[in-house]
């Protein structure tokens, strides 16, 4: 008999995404020939830089070529991505992180879920709330949690949550934990964390023996030079956190894959025996037992991000997500709307209006402005009541969108 993970059977709903789609296929089947403007999922519209595609094309002539053909690459990544990457993202702010520190994947997405294997099955988790599913669900897979509740909440999570009073900043748990998720800039609700609010993190981590798995993805839409871009910023941090990057949403890469983690040498967790060991040698076995390694073209197209060039042409297409979030936070904010994100990051929060829910106010603004954006419960229950608009959009998109919001939603 082929028993099943019953843990699975503990997730409450269809993904959060997928039901979006669910739903918008519904619609667009009871009204066909209606255009609908997608301002929800972060996925990116603009292609990929240039100085990338140019750089592709190069890595899949060296794979047509005997002399610089490649089989099996490195599993942690070919050493001329991850010099460029320690370097260019770390040393150059003053941040001590070494190459071999540096593990390439192909997205955060799956190092969230990826990385919670090499800690026990018992751990301690906490995490942000409204939050991003995927740190949920790949701990209920896991096993780290009981069944939903009323609200959504898994027994067993630590959820900290994150509302308007505080900036939907979190505050530590007033208990230990292990392991703490925290997302900055933030996704969904575009919140970011100065230097002093990652040091208490920071300190909450040494005190109590967590690890911090720091999720930048979106770090580089941080304008404010007050605001780090690395939790390894912050003095100690070396010792208690993991950091995940991605080059999904700064270069296009969300159809590439292509991301990267960092693991210092001197972060430690406990055996059963209360023997102290080194995390970054049990992340190298999973990573080289589990993973084949990102394709050598998509490594050089990666590599290509760091040249002058690159830099330039990633720099213009952030501006553009950037100023599409300027146009919707604006804009729906003279239309009387509570808006909050979109300064140091490409998500804008709302609050939904009339003390609808989130899921009413989806179907409401998808039914008579045909716009898709995300209910704010379907990232946990601290976000009912709020929705979630992406900067990632075409401009004529996010303009008509914004337009047919003002006028269609009384």
């Amino acid at each position: 008999m082929a028993r099943i993970n019953s843990h699975y059977l503990k997730l409450a709903a269809g993904y959060l995404f997928p039901e979006i789609a669910r739903r918008v296929a519904a619609f667009q089947k009871g009204s066909p020939g209606v255009r609908v403007i997608r301002l929800g999922i972060g996925d990116v519209t603009q292609p990929l830089p240039p100085a990338v595609v140019r750089a592709l094309h190069d890595g899949v002539e060296q794979m047509g070529r005997p002399e610089t053909f490649k089989g099996y690459g490195p599993e942690q990544g070919y050493e001329f991505l991850r010099d460029l990457i320690a370097r260019e993202d770390f040393l150059a702010r003053g941040v001590p992180v070494s190459p071999d520190e540096v593990f390439v994947s192909d997205g955060s997405k799956c190092d969230c879920g990826n990385l919670q294997e090499v800690f026990d099955a018992r751990a301690s988790v906490a995490v942000m709330d409204p939050v991003y599913p995927v740190y949920v669900d790949t701990n209920v897979m896991a096993g780290r949690t009981g069944p939903a509740g009323g609200q959504g909440r898994y027994e067993g999570l630590v959820y900290m949550p994150c509302g308007e009073a505080s900036g939907f900043l979190p505050e530590p748990p007033s208990r230990p934990v292990d392991l703490v998720y925290l997302c900055f800039p933030n996704n969904p609700t575009g919140a970011v964390a100065g230097r002093d609010v990652l040091a208490r993190w920071v300190d909450y981590a040494r005190r109590v023996d967590a690890v911090i798995l720091f999720d930048a993805a979106y770090e580089a839409y941080i304008s404010d030079p007050e605001i780090p871009h690395s939790i390894y910023e912050v003095e100690g941090a070396r010792e208690v956190a993991i950091e995940l990057r991605s080059f999904s949403k700064t270069a296009g890469f969300t159809g590439t894959r292509c991301a990267y983690i960092v693991v210092p040498r001197e972060l430690t967790g406990t055996d059963g025996s209360g023997n102290r060991v080194p995390i970054h040698a049990l992340w190298s076995r999973r990573h080289s037992t589990k993973f084949n390694g990102v394709s050598y073209p998509v490594q050089v197209g990666a590599a290509a991000v760091y040249s002058a060039e690159g830099k330039a042409q990633v720099r213009e297409t952030i501006a553009y997500y950037m100023e599409n979030a300027r146009v919707l936070r604006e804009g729906l904010g003279a239309a009387g709307y509570e808006v909050f994100g979109g300064v140091n990051a490409p998500y804008i929060w709302l609050k939904t209006p009339r003390g609808l829910g989130s899921w009413d106010f989806f179907d409401l603004l998808l039914e008579r402005a045909n716009v898709v954006g995300t209910p704010g419960s379907g990232f946990g229950p601290a976000g009912e009541g709020y929705f979630r608009l992406s900067a990632f959009g075409k401009r004529a998109d996010v303009l008509e969108g914004l337009e047919r919001i003002k006028t269609r939603i009384a």
